[in-house]
């Protein structure tokens, strides 16, 4: 069913984890036809949550793709997850939606994974629409809901509905756009229409002259008009809506019981009638940071924002059709790697269903399966367009954690495996650090770590521990230091001779040059692991060879590679070869290389040698009731209080903390929270440790040390 742009509807689904997406998008599936019987989550037999393990959980981890006909619509629907532990999920899929469905569970009101989701709401710029389910529940407060929507999000949320009996009996609807009352029987489905009750009717005109001036206020013909007649024609408010909803100047508000189909269809009629088309969105930006209107005549482009390995398929690639169209058959080439993609097959999903068609359209959203070099984030397009979309801009890690497989002959299939999964989810970070001797993965917190592992070893077949990760250290000099080292080995044959005469000192940018020293060449080395290396040659008279030199350097840059005093990179050192002796058949590369390595050393471990640590900035949005337990698990953790701001209903707490004292933070919080509070980190500079920590940790690594040489 391929439609035209102006036809197309492309809504994402968003809200804190347990709100009723997963429900609401059955009941829009069934309440279009799409399916002849609503799934459940208890029954793990809905259309979008069709994994095994969202099924065994319970709740959304991926995001889902399924479609609707809706009158003249085709409506694509994205199902989200709602733990922020799976917030790439959300982004990929918000990139691609022109409008937001906020789902608010009418007996718990706005949750704390709502307000995170609302910064993305403001960061895409995504109309959106509010829908509180749940009106069935005996708990369910429509108005108190209401009203927390308006003071978190502002007066641009307005209610076009409410419930006139909320709670176990609910089956009655306001609508104050429509000016009707909807009744539903009880098993939901399309309603019967009635007049709005007498003693209803002041609150839904009060309504109702509300949504009139947000649609009037935003284009200049109705607002004339609306002064004139003093209401506008149903046409004229769909029209002044459509405007308003698009350039997020309004905030619709309906409301629904998902799980027993009352109040659905209206939402999609809503969305069929009012909400954006591709063609109606603002233009969309390019990688260059020009912009482009969705035109199905222009070349073709499409751009993918998801994909995932699925045993016994392989790759499926789910994309967006940003411009003209694309067939079953077409060659297009990707934009970032240049290599030539065959798209051999289109599907319409439905959750795990897919359904083969020939085309899509500009703005239209499908998936193929098999590319070869294609992932997210890539824009497939034909040859000379010069098209590449925006990529996803996706959020920095927030977790950290090293892994091990049960054997060292599985590592190599553990690290194969997770450097695909990282092709597919950009919201895993793999990292092999040679420094710290481990395999750390960075995430988004435990929830999605777990998964990692768990699609592992269901697809891969690779067991996969989980171990604290070490802390990547530095190490630098407080102070300069002068120090000899002779290198001699004589054993039969050619010998070693070297003798190296150094001073080091703490680099900054702009010191000046050494006192009492005549340089002849300098070299400033930006180093792999951050910080500076300044090597200075200062030898007058040729007491060793220039030609020396590179080894010399090459002796201290190994054992800055491997510092001192813990192993871990040194940085920020200013080294000057001043003096020292050669010898004209036994001295050569190797001698000087060991004689700068010893003379380093000992420079360094006399020259007030400081560990430095890993420092974060950390931001923590809480509610009021957690701020005490989280303010106390801070302070066990040195952690430095930066500031505390208020945010709507909720505490920011900013603070510098050490990476060593971050380890599994995300559970904790979680836990100080009951999953009430979220953070952020991103990482700020290297500290000093306290002394009673660097005496610590020299000792561990003479320990470790001693126990490799034995």
């Amino acid at each position: 069913m391929s439609v035209d742009t102006k036809n197309i509807r492309n809504v994402v689904l968003l809200g804190h984890s347990g709100c009723g997406k997963t429900t609401l998008s059955e009941a829009m599936l069934y309440e279009s036809g799409a399916i002849s019987r609503m799934g459940t989550i208890a029954a793990g037999n809905t259309m979008s949550d069709y994994t095994a393990i969202e099924q065994e959980r319970g709740n959304s981890l991926f995001s889902s793709l399924m479609h609707v006909k809706w009158r003249d619509c085709k409506i694509n629907i994205l199902d989200t997850p709602g733990s922020d532990d799976f917030i790439g999920e959300v982004v990929c899929s918000m990139k691609v939606a022109d409008t937001a469905i906020m789902v608010l569970n009418g007996a718990h009101g706005v949750e704390v994974g709502t307000e995170i989701l609302w910064d993305y709401v403001k960061d895409f710029a995504t109309p959106t629409i509010f829908a509180i389910t749940q009106m069935d529940h005996e708990k369910a407060d429509f108005e108190a809901t209401l009203e927390q929507a308006r003071e978190r999000f502002g007066s641009k949320v307005l209610a076009v509905q409410y419930p006139l009996n909320p709670g176990t009996g609910f089956n009655r609807i306001i609508d104050a756009l429509r000016m009707v009352m909807y009744e539903f029987g009880p098993n939901g489905g399309k309603p019967e229409k009635k007049p709005i009750p007498d003693s209803e009717m002041a609150r839904a005109n009060e309504m109702h002259n509300a949504l009139v001036e947000a649609a009037a206020e935003n284009e200049e013909g109705l607002m004339e008009k609306y002064f004139d007649q003093g209401t506008l024609s149903e046409e004229e408010l769909t029209q002044g809506l459509r405007i308003a909803l698009a350039h997020q100047q309004v905030f619709p508000v309906f409301c629904c019981s998902a799980v027993q189909d009352k109040g659905s269809g209206r939402i999609m009629g809503f969305i069929n009638d009012i909400a954006p088309s591709p063609a109606d969105m603002p233009p969309f930006k390019l990688a260059d940071g020009k912009t482009m209107k969705y035109d199905a005549k222009a070349a073709p482009a499409l751009f993918i924002y998801k994909t995932i390995s699925e045993p016994q398929v392989g790759l499926v690639s789910y994309f967006k059709v940003y411009s003209g169209s694309v067939r079953a058959g077409d060659e297009l080439i990707n934009v970032k790697n240049a290599t030539h993609e065959r798209i051999s097959q289109i599907f319409e999903s439905e959750g795990k269903v897919r359904n083969t068609i020939d085309y899509l359209q500009a703005g239209d959203i499908g998936v193929t399966l098999k590319l070869k070099n294609s992932h997210t984030n890539n824009t497939l397009t034909s040859k000379g367009s010069g098209i590449e979309i925006d990529h996803i801009h996706f959020p920095e890690p927030r977790i950290r954690t090293a892994v091990v497989p049960p054997s060292k002959s599985d590592m190599e299939k553990l690290i194969k495996a997770l450097h695909q999964i990282e092709e597919e989810d950009p919201t895993l970070i793999v990292e092999q650090s040679p420094t710290l001797k481990q395999t750390i993965i960075h995430g988004q917190g435990q929830l999605h770590l777990d998964l990692i592992r768990y699609r592992i070893e269901k697809n891969f077949g690779v067991h996969m521990d989980f171990e604290k990760p070490r802390i990547p250290y530095r190490e630098t000099i407080t102070r300069a230091a002068n120090e000899v080292y002779r290198h001699k080995k004589q054993s039969g044959g050619a010998g070693q001779f070297g003798e190296v005469h150094m001073r080091i000192e703490p680099y900054y940018e702009g010191m000046p040059n050494p006192e009492g020293l005549t340089v002849k060449n300098v070299e400033i080395d930006d180093l792999d692991w951050g910080g500076k290396l300044a090597f200075y040659w200062c030898i007058v008279g040729g007491t060793i060879d220039a030609k020396f030199s590179s080894a010399i350097k090459k002796g201290i840059m190994q054992k800055m590679i491997e510092g001192p005093l813990t192993g871990s990179n040194c940085q920020d050192i200013r080294v000057c070869i001043y003096d020292g002796k050669m010898h004209p058949v036994d001295s050569n590369d190797m001698a000087f290389m060991l004689a700068s390595i010893g003379a380093f050393k000992a420079a360094f471990r006399n020259a007030s040698p400081q560990v430095l640590e890993p420092i974060y900035n950390v931001e923590i949005t809480c509610p009021d009731v957690a701020m005490g337990d989280i303010m106390g698990d801070l302070q066990t953790r040195r952690a430095i209080i930066m500031g505390i701001d208020t945010d709507g209903h909720y505490q920011k707490i900013k603070a510098r903390v050490p990476l060593a004292e971050l380890y599994q933070y995300s559970s904790t919080l979680r836990s100080l929270s009951q999953g009430k509070a979220k953070f952020t980190l991103k990482f700020a500079d290297y500290t000093a440790v306290p002394s009673d920590i660097q005496q610590k940790l020299i000792a561990e690594h003479k320990e470790e040390e001693e126990e490799a040489s034995h």
